[in-house]
């Protein structure tokens, strides 16, 4: 069997398990369950892969709703990352229904280029990508330590190959004053929400001052209690995105001084705490990328060349950037006018559409594994990109 004859046999494969594929992302979708609650969907991924002869490991790296199905052995072993978690209030507004199903179809189809030429093929289950760095704990515990080249695609407003993304840190927040009535005695107390409110005017003051690039954006969690009570404590939760690390730690340090400036203005307590996981800046693998691309020309769906200059935000694909070979391509599923994290992209996210996105998205991922486990050169090329030679 020749490369061109697996890429067909995998454009069959994906294409006869379209109803089960479609099935799997409508399934998702309508049971969406937040970070490190994906019970539901790792376990519906686990069984669709399991009755397709992979070798399934459930709650991997100490996390409940983790997995890796892998299929033949040894190496090159090439991963397909799986995203299932959905957004409070949104479901499924970020699309991570589709990238589920087509990681799962990839790697089914991809099996073809196993039985060919060797090595295994790996679906990983990642849970809580919005928000707590499933991937980098991942990471952290060595789930990618055996993985030659990892792939994932992720639906969007505009098609692209590779964009930029941005290294971010989490940071929580609080602030700690004491309660007094409002109105009768307002002088014995000290507000929390009003330090809470200082800082947010201190931010907005400094975002004149850092790079145009960058980004710092928060919520506040808690307010207080009652509008005739002083605030005695107040909460907030606030992301710190910059275009590299270096550059985020000292703006991390800004943004402390904003709360300790509030607190010493105010008088009350500041505590505050980094989140476990800060998500790294991606890595594109050009070369990955570019038979990435080349496949899906091949499909009728050619990709704008890379513009690393564009962000499309954070995300923890970034950790497994810095370890594996990494692309993260972007396949339009809705106009450039609908918001991601919205109820609309959330209504393409589960359209015709967006079904075929994914389906396209997973036949492109297993044509690029055939590229990879035919072509040792190309595997080659992959890895001296990546900073040096990787052992078989």
């Amino acid at each position: 069997m020749t490369p061109e004859e697996a890429k067909q046999q995998v454009i069959r494969e994906v294409d006869s398990h379209r109803e089960e594929l479609v099935g799997l992302a409508r399934r998702l979708f309508a049971h969406p369950e937040v970070g490190f609650q994906e019970t539901q969907a790792s376990g519906w991924l686990c069984d669709y892969l399991e009755g397709y002869g992979f070798r399934v490991e459930r709650g991997v790296c100490g996390l409940d709703t983790a997995f890796t199905a892998s299929y033949g052995q040894g190496r090159p072993a090439i991963a397909f990352l799986a995203e299932y978690d959905a957004l409070p209030g949104l479901g499924h507004g970020c699309g991570h229904n589709l990238i589920a199903a087509s990681a799962a179809g990839a790697g089914v189809a991809a099996r073809a280029a196993v039985e060919g030429w060797g090595g295994r093929v790996v679906v990983v289950g990642t849970p809580s990508e919005e928000a707590l760095g499933g991937k980098g704990l991942m990471v952290q515990r060595g789930a990618f330590e055996a993985i030659d080249a990892a792939m994932m695609v992720h639906p969007g407003v505009r098609d692209a190959l590779a964009n930029g993304s941005l290294a971010c840190a989490t940071l929580e927040v609080e602030f700690l004053g004491r309660p007094a009535h409002a109105a009768a005695r307002p002088e014995l107390g000290v507000n929390a929400l009003e330090a809470m409110l200082l800082a947010f005017q201190a931010i907005n003051s400094m975002r004149q001052h850092i790079r145009e690039t960058d980004r710092i954006h928060g919520i506040i969690t808690h307010g207080g209690e009652a509008p005739n009570v002083v605030p005695q404590f107040c909460s907030g939760k606030f992301l710190v995105r910059a275009t590299d690390e270096e550059y985020l730690e000292g703006l991390k340090e800004r943004v402390l001084n904003c709360f300790r400036g509030a607190a010493a203005a105010s008088g009350a307590k500041f505590n505050y705490r980094w989140g476990e996981v800060q998500y790294a800046p991606m890595r594109h693998n050009l070369a990955l990328a570019q038979a990435f691309a080349d496949n899906l020309t091949a499909l009728g769906r050619p990709l704008p060349a890379p513009n690393l200059r564009r962000s499309f935000g954070s995300t923890d694909m970034g950790n497994v950037s810095q370890v594996a070979p990494s692309i993260h391509p972007i396949i339009a599923i809705a106009t450039e006018d609908i918001p991601p994290h919205s109820q609309q992209f959330a209504q393409a996210a589960s359209s015709p559409q967006g079904e075929e996105a994914m389906l396209l998205g997973a036949k492109g991922l297993a044509m690029t594994a055939v590229d990879l486990l035919a072509t040792p050169t190309l595997l080659e090329k992959v890895r001296q990109e990546f900073g040096g030679q990787r052992q078989a």
